[in-house]
């Protein structure tokens, strides 16, 4: 019965796999403006991307749910989170130019499949646990995937800018969004995010008992941090009209102090310590 489940598993896990490498070589091709691609509508690499999606989200549910609650143990967020990043993004791409960030979040989330299948670890939310702490562990599950979003398309827009300043406008520039609409998409992004990060602290302060417990102090103190880092972003955009290598340097550092909270905070109790 086990050998079963577990080949049902895997195959299932080759074909989400499958599908986001081959979305991600789409995308990659058109942005290149490739021979082989040019005359495929862009709706090909994100019907691809849904279609993973979905092979992906059965996938998840085989692994996380079970009688016992719901597998949050390392590997198992980390696949959670990459499928959250996707939905997002491509619910985005529907009405936006954002797929092109798909090039690094596709190839991330099959690789966390992967890990996931040779690393399976297990740390779960009772299933009895009250619907104030399901709704903080979604808030930031959100939060987190949206800032994520946004922090490939900082980098993405930093290239974007780079080659325009330097005058080299062609090659995949050419099939990017102007300057202008990629930065409105990333503040749309850090704005979002940031939002919901807002949420997730004041959800986490009313649902658990103490926020500042010895095993999540860490997680605590450094999510603050990350949400004064995209504070002061949102801030200096406002005030002062931040962009550019500002805006990017500012970006990243919020990301990694708030995945340090997590997935660092995660990474020492259930690996490191155990």
């Amino acid at each position: 019965m086990r050998t079963s489940f577990h080949m049902t598993s895997t195959i299932t896990a080759l074909f989400a796999i499958a599908c986001y490498v081959a979305s991600a070589m789409v995308i990659t091709l058109r942005l290149f403006r490739s021979n082989t691609v040019k005359n495929l509508p862009r709706s090909v690499g994100i019907g691809l991307g849904f279609t993973g999606l979905i092979v992906h989200g059965l996938f998840l549910y085989q692994h996380l749910f079970s009688d016992a609650g719901i597998n949050l143990g390392f590997f198992d967020a980390g696949t959670l989170v990459t499928w959250t990043i996707l939905l997002l993004l491509l619910i985005s791409a529907l009405s936006k130019p954002v797929e092109n960030l798909g090039i690094l979040l596709l190839p991330l989330a099959a690789v966390m499949i992967v890990l996931d299948i040779r690393f399976h670890t297990s740390h779960f939310l009772s299933a009895e646990a009250p619907w104030g702490l399901r709704i903080h562990v979604l808030i930031s599950l959100l939060a987190y995937s949206l800032l994520a979003m946004a922090s490939v398309q900082a980098i993405l827009l930093a290239v974007q800018d780079h080659h325009l300043r330097n005058r080299h406008p062609g090659g995949f520039i050419r099939s990017l969004p102007p300057l202008q609409t990629m930065e409105a998409l990333l503040f749309e992004m850090i704005g979002a995010g940031f939002v919901l990060l807002t949420l997730a602290l004041l959800s986490g302060f009313m649902f658990l008992e103490d926020m500042f417990a010895q095993h999540l102090v860490h997680k605590t103190v450094l999510s603050i941090a990350a949400w004064v880092v995209f504070g002061s972003l949102l801030w200096g955009r406002f005030k002062s009209g931040w962009r550019g290598q500002k805006a990017l340097i500012w970006t990243l550092s919020g990301f990694v102090v708030l995945m340090l909270a997590y997935f660092g905070t995660k990474f020492v109790l259930e690996l490191v310590l155990s």
